[in-house]
């Protein structure tokens, strides 16, 4: 039965099936956010109580799971491990380096290139891979150029957002976007179904950033900044052990501290201050010293002195020099429910990567004390000391980026043209349609690791899991809120709202409304839940439903307002020291105009 506008104009209310189905999608909205459990665990408990309140939801218990095989959960962690190829490879860093020559230091031009590059290729490899590439890509060339990287990284997430309009592959919403409208209108979105508008979109957000955006994105990080300036923490207090074959042994205070240009606090030895005013060094004392972070590398090097708390250190590793200590670099948490919401404490994470975390960064808030306890967030920026080895198994974890690059990761720069050809591959397939692009993104993921772009142990560490889970339990939901006459009755009150408006006035509103409901849940569930009822509305009001449905997918994958709306813009948020503000002054002139060019061009293309 439909619910909706009845002949007097007025609401019906909804049916008690549809009351207990908000009552579920309030639930997720609320999990979503706060986030008390991981999201995938919260997706999880939305399968069970899908099936549990079946006579109401009419999800029975083989439905509730029905997300886990859904062609776009599928494709989409194909398309993970696509993705990883090609950054397994060094496609994208090789390109940007070549474009950065091009730069120089001119800043328009370093601004194009990284607009660029991370706008084209965002339409054929995941953003968040991209992102991830550029972060150390934009650090080093503002680096090197002295221009603040602050001014690069936020343009470098919002360009990836709107290259992943250019093809059905370039973001995971886009795909099931693509997999809802085929379920509801039996129209599913080709390979390149709205590539003239995502070029419009792109171009459009391209030249806003370079023309207006750049003047607004402000420098919050000095050009050229040392990182431990960057994080207060020059002079700082530290402690040192002394080893064995250390060459403070047996040395007055005094001249240990003239030797290493620090000054000495204190002496411990067994775990106690020493009482004179200058004594000598023994084998196993701990130092309490202050120094720059200058004067703690240097003093890092020597044999047998280790910088704490780089790891507890015995008898027996006092006496045993450490090579390559002491190597500075920031490190960059992605929005993975593995890291957000636990503590470095619980994750282990010193003693995982033998390194010593000095700071945490928040947007502009630096934290030097009590790291360890501190519940972690998307988007929290580390200082860490390690050597490079540590730093390297940093860089190929998938849940860190690390932003300050200290030596380059060992590409497989030889099976650059076999990756390309890999995705080319997928991609002419799915346009010609030889084959769906689920088969041809599986046959892809074969030829990956046949091929050597991918090994089989990166596979499972390639594909974001909470992207999975969260796909596997709105997919359901988005069905519940179809059938119990959710959609519908949401549809009715956005028909009744919109009086006698245009379709193209009411097709602008849904953008809107999409847009603003990504910022505060995922893109994912937003499409989920707003495409039934873009589909019922329209449907009602005479319009074209399909349009309605683009209006939804582009909104959702384009969240430029908060640093929450999307991953990529937690991602660069530490490394750009941003304020949450930032995002919003940038980025709602360009949501405005984006709501006119989207909805204009949709009704262009596709016709309202």
């Amino acid at each position: 039965m439909r619910w909706g506008v009845v002949a007097a104009g007025q609401v019906q209310p909804p049916p008690t099936d549809a009351l207990v189905v908000f009552g579920l999608v309030a639930l997720a909205f609320l999990a979503f956010v706060t986030e008390p459990l991981p999201i995938d665990v919260s997706a999880i408990l939305l399968i069970v109580l899908l099936a549990v309140l079946e006579p109401w939801t009419g999800i029975s218990s083989a439905e509730s799971i029905s997300g886990f095989a859904s062609e776009a959960t599928i494709t989409v962690l194909a398309m993970f491990v696509l993705s990883e190829g090609i950054r397994r490879t060094g496609t994208v860093q090789l390109l940007s380096r070549r474009i950065v020559a091009f730069a120089g230091g001119d800043e328009r031009k370093q601004l194009a290139s990284m607009i660029g590059v991370s706008g084209l290729s965002s339409g054929f490899i995941n953003n968040t891979p991209v992102v991830a590439v550029m972060i150390p890509v934009a650090t080093d060339v503002a680096n090197r150029t002295r221009t603040s990287p602050s001014k690069l990284l936020l343009p470098v997430s919002f360009a990836s957002m709107f290259g992943g309009m250019l093809t059905l592959i370039g973001t995971s919403t886009n795909l099931l976007a693509s997999d809802v409208s085929a379920r509801l209108l039996g129209e599913p979105f080709s390979m390149f179904e709205f590539t003239r508008l995502g070029a419009v979109v792109l171009v459009t957000a391209a030249v806003y950033l370079l023309v207006v955006g750049r003047h607004l994105v402000p420098a919050r990080i000095p050009p050229d900044e040392e990182l431990t300036e960057e994080y207060g923490m020059g002079p700082y207090l530290t402690e040192v052990a002394v080893g064995a074959a250390a060459p403070l042994v047996d040395q007055r205070v005094a001249s240990a501290a003239a030797l290493a240009d620090v000054e000495v606090l204190e002496v411990l030895r067994g775990g106690e201050p020493v009482p004179t005013d200058d004594p000598r060094i023994e084998a196993g004392d701990r130092l309490v010293l202050k120094a720059t972070g200058e004067a703690a590398a240097d003093l890092s090097e020597l044999r047998g002195v280790d910088v704490l708390p780089d790891a507890n250190v015995g008898d027996a590793d006092l006496a045993t020099p450490r090579a390559d200590r002491d190597v500075l670099a920031e490190v960059v948490l992605t929005p993975r429910t593995g890291t957000a919401g636990g503590t470095l404490a619980e994750l282990e994470f010193g003693a995982e990567f033998d390194v010593a975390v000095l700071a945490l960064r928040r947007g502009e808030t630096v934290v030097h004390e009590q790291i360890e306890d501190l519940r972690l967030r998307g988007g929290d920026t580390l200082l860490v000391r390690g050597d490079e080895a540590s730093i390297r198994r940093l860089r190929e974890h998938r849940h860190y980026v690390v932003a300050q690059e200290i030596a380059r990761p060992a590409y497989r720069t030889e099976r650059i043209p076999v990756a390309l050809g890999i995705v080319g591959g997928v991609v002419a397939l799915a346009a010609l349609n030889v084959v769906p692009i689920l088969t041809g993104a599986l046959a892809g993921v074969v030829a990956m690791v046949a091929t050597g772009c991918v090994r089989p142990g990166e596979i499972y560490d390639a594909v974001d899991w909470s992207v999975i889970f969260l796909l596997a339990g709105v997919i359901p939901l988005g069905v519940a809120l179809e059938q119990s006459g959710g959609a519908a009755f949401l549809a009715s009150l956005v028909v009744a709202g919109a009086g006698d408006y245009p379709p193209i006035v009411v097709l602008g509103l849904f953008y809107l409304a999409t847009t603003l409901m990504t910022e505060i849940v995922s893109n994912n569930a937003s499409v989920v839940l707003m495409i039934p009822v873009g589909v019922d509305a329209a449907s009602r009001i005479g319009a074209e439903p399909f349009a309605f449905v683009l209006a939804v997918t582009f909104a959702a994958s384009t969240s430029v307002l908060t640093p929450i709306g999307y991953q990529t813009n937690l991602m660069v948020y530490g490394p750009g020291g941003y304020r949450f503000s930032d995002y919003f002054r940038v980025g709602a002139p360009l949501q405005a105009i984006m709501l006119v060019v989207t909805t204009l061009g949709i009704a262009f293309f596709w016709g309202v």
